[in-house]
């Protein structure tokens, strides 16, 4: 009733709004009379405005619904029969005269069946016959089946060119010899600021060739809950299941990002929509066509969001950056230079403006490639540190027994001393934590809660003085460890 209410409220404000535009204006005494000639021209101009902007509308529709598609995916799937295959489910539960009592193994009673569903696409490129589309992974990663539907009703197989989780991003191809299927112009995102008109095109629902308009409502979206390896658009324009992969356009008929998903209680819009901006993907539609996978950068740090306390006794203050922890033994980062502690300002003259962009700044930079870092140590700024980008290993093959030092250091402050009972206020250093298996800290039995006061012999009061020892340390690394009231002196690390 609510919903009603508020709908005839709205077409009474447009009745008003158009008597008030065509209708004569009341003469008031002493006022001069206008004709309604003089009035007819003031409203016509002003729906003129109102048609213009229509037409644009309808000109990015025009141009933009061709390039855009219906992806149509087909999942084959297993269960488990838990009958086992008996042709009589009686046997399952007081076994066969054959002897097969319902024990087979999970293996054997695995069935198949095939799932059905529908996303959307966008025509990014073209390559002699071949066109290819840019969709979610979670639309066509795990097809079996791709057929692809254009505006026009006609239908083509698909092929899955690649396709990667973490950025949920999948690049589909089709052949056709017709040269005036159009590819859709991409834009770029980086230009994109809230409040900016924007379109959404795909089959919400199923309803395919649909197009919702609404505005930019956040740029840079990554918190926690979000994936790391990409920020969002988030726009008001109405986007629901079966949206995902459409194109989200800017008023220039470029495509800006790839609606993705939906924020909601109920499962429909509510005006919470996120696309991922197409500056992010660029690369990727090159890296599928070349080698069938997204490669990405990797320089072999492991980067921490620190608090207000850390960074000062740091001593980075309210600069913005990025805190390298640790850093893998060997790596690109390792051999470039960059030290355990390093707060990270820049790469490549561009600010660090989080943790998260820098995640995916550096997983954007081609292997093989050099990056510039600039990073604050020991309160001084250091702008030389060229490392060489190699490509990701897969994530099981990082090992632990790489990372340096193999646990990441905290202040001790008042509440830390509380927690580990330290009442001794003489007791100065670092507290151990998030110690990793198999890592060098580990190997010198380092354990979480320590408390580091030395390194290599040499007495360490905060986070600034311990990172600057563990920097200095050349080949080879011990600690000073306080425990039960009293100070005991780890192993030594080669490195």
């Amino acid at each position: 009733m609510r919903k009603l209410t508020k709908v005839i409220a709205a077409a009474s404000m447009l009745l008003l709004l158009s008597a008030s535009l065509f209708a004569d204006p009341p003469k008031r005494p002493g006022e001069p009379y206008y004709s309604s000639s003089s009035a007819s021209s003031s409203a016509y101009s002003s729906l003129s405005v109102i048609e213009a902007l229509q037409n644009s509308f309808r000109s990015i529709s025009n141009t933009m619904l061709p390039a855009v598609v219906e992806v149509d995916v087909t999942e084959t799937k297993t269960y488990t029969d838990p009958f086992g295959g008996m042709s009589n489910p009686f046997e399952f539960f007081f076994g066969s005269p054959r002897g097969n009592n319902g024990d087979d193994s999970d293996k054997k009673n695995q069935r198949e069946y095939e799932s059905k569903g529908l996303g959307s696409g966008v025509i990014v490129r073209k390559t002699g016959n071949t066109f290819y589309i840019l969709t979610n992974n979670h639309v066509a990663g795990s097809a079996t089946k791709i057929s692809i539907k254009l505006n026009d009703g006609r239908e083509f197989e698909g092929k899955l060119v690649g396709a990667d989780s973490r950025i949920d991003v999948a690049l589909v191809s089709f052949e056709s010899k017709d040269s005036s299927i159009p590819v859709a112009k991409l834009g770029d995102s980086d230009k994109v600021q809230p409040g900016d008109i924007c379109m959404a095109f795909g089959a919400p629902l199923g309803y395919s060739q649909s197009v919702t308009q609404g505005i930019v409502s956040a740029v840079g979206r990554s918190e926690s809950h979000m994936s790391a390896i990409s920020d969002y658009i988030q726009t008001d324009a109405a986007i629901n299941q079966g949206n995902s992969g459409g194109p989200l356009v800017n008023i220039y008929g470029e495509v800006i990002g790839i609606n993705t998903w939906i924020a909601s209680s109920s499962g429909g819009s509510v005006g919470l929509g996120f696309a991922i901006p197409i500056n992010n993907l660029k690369s990727a539609i090159d890296s599928f066509i070349k080698k069938g996978k997204v490669v990405y950068g990797w320089v072999g740090v492991s980067l921490v969001d620190v608090t207000k306390e850390y960074k000062d006794e740091l001593g980075v203050g309210d600069t913005i950056g990025a805190f390298a922890a640790e850093v893998f033994s060997n790596s690109p980062a390792f051999k470039g230079g960059i030290k355990p502690g390093d707060y990270i300002i820049e790469v490549n003259g561009k600010k660090v403006k989080s943790t998260n962009q820098l995640v995916r700044d550096i997983g954007s930079l081609e292997a093989g490639s050099t990056a510039n870092f600039t990073v604050i140590r020991g309160g001084k700024r250091i702008s030389d540190i060229v490392v060489k980008i190699e490509e990701r290993a897969n994530e099981n093959d990082i090992n632990n027994s790489r990372m340096w030092p193999g646990f990441i250091a905290s202040p001790l402050s008042d509440k830390a001393r509380e927690q580990l009972k330290i009442d001794d206020k003489k007791v100065k250093g670092v507290v151990a934590t998030n110690v990793e298996e198999k890592s060098p800290a580990a190997s010198l039995r380092i354990q979480n809660g320590d408390v580091i006061t030395a390194v290599n012999g040499k007495k360490v009061n905060n986070l600034a003085e311990f990172y600057a020892e563990l920097a200095a340390a050349q080949k080879s690394v011990n600690f000073d460890i306080y425990s039960n009231g009293g100070t005991i002196t780890t192993g030594t690390y080669r490195f």
